[in-house]
């Protein structure tokens, strides 16, 4: 009976949060909103374009008869944040649950990659999450609680050539998450940080089909990388049920690395000092291979 009770207590307690995903058109973002729907909470889903993009969001909603709304919002954009919260909050609700999702991946050597690219890079993975932040805090430090969860990357903990613009973004929110730790806990408010290794994903596939520059072979090598690794995918679904662990409270603490690989991949850098690890990725290309199978256990094929 005991158990019972809590169990009650517990669901009423998720079935009264209000969630808010950005991203939530494909990939993590939307198997996070519908998890987080199914598990019992209401969710505003953000995407950029709902008119062009929520059609595959909108017929699990419909066919399961999910508590979700779609907001327009784009996190690049200050007006456009405060406009997705000020819809949220006419609607009577309030974000229990913010899940920074959102993000975008551009690659290429640091000489050649324009300026623009990381700025862009940086203004949507980095800078998006605090404008959603900045806007979601004053609520939840009102009521005492709330859940930050920034989606970062194993890219977060491991910078590997040619992700120098998405991996220092990832970098990026990996310390404003710690320090936004430190802030908020006192006010009753917790934060999380997701990290996933390669995730069946857009963005995983683009890099696995990546074109690259002759004169830096780290890019070739990383497409092969990805490529390979996407022939066990892991799915999105991994993701999106650890958050919603989290959620729930079934999960505490604050980094999370999901998938099969992710541990794996944080361990290998670990394991090798900052020069080993920049020689690793200067060596020839038969050299590379064999020490990838021999360190991570993956079979790589690079094609001329």
């Amino acid at each position: 009976m005991f158990l019972d009770t809590q169990i009650d207590q517990l669901k009423y307690k998720i079935m009264n949060k209000t969630a808010l995903v950005t991203g939530s058109n494909r990939g993590i973002g939307l198997a996070t909103a519908l998890t987080l729907a199914r598990e019992g909470l209401k969710v505003f889903a953000g995407m950029r374009d709902p008119r062009s993009k929520s059609k595959d969001l909108l017929s699990f909603v419909s066919d399961e008869s999910l508590a979700v709304e779609i907001v327009e919002l784009d996190v690049d954009n200050e007006a456009s944040v405060q406009r997705c919260f000020g819809v949220i909050g006419s609607s009577g609700e309030k974000v229990d649950v913010l899940i920074n999702n959102a993000g975008i991946e551009r690659r290429g050597s640091v000489e050649k990659c324009p300026i623009s690219t990381f700025e862009q890079v940086m203004n949507t993975n980095y800078l998006g999450p605090i404008r959603c932040i900045q806007a979601a805090l004053p609520a939840m430090k009102e009521s005492g609680s709330g859940l930050i969860v920034n989606i970062t990357s194993v890219a977060g903990k491991v910078a590997t050539s040619p992700l120098a613009p998405y991996t220092a973004s990832k970098f990026a929110l990996e310390a404003l998450s710690e320090c936004l730790a430190q802030e908020v806990l006192p006010h009753g408010v917790k934060v999380a940080i997701i990290e996933p290794g390669i995730i069946a994903t857009d963005m995983a596939n683009n890099i696995a089909r990546a074109n690259y520059d002759p004169e830096y072979p780290q890019q070739k090598r990383m497409a092969a990388m990805f490529e390979e690794s996407l022939k066990s995918p892991a799915s999105t679904q991994i993701v999106a049920d650890t958050i919603t662990e989290i959620v729930v409270g079934k999960r505490g603490g604050l980094r999370h690395p999901v998938g099969p690989d992710a541990i794996p991949f944080l361990e290998w850098r670990e394991s090798k000092s900052d020069s080993d690890w920049a020689n690793w990725h200067n060596v020839t290309d038969e050299e590379w291979c064999k020490s990838l199978e021999k360190d991570f256990g993956m079979s790589v094929k690079l094609s001329d």
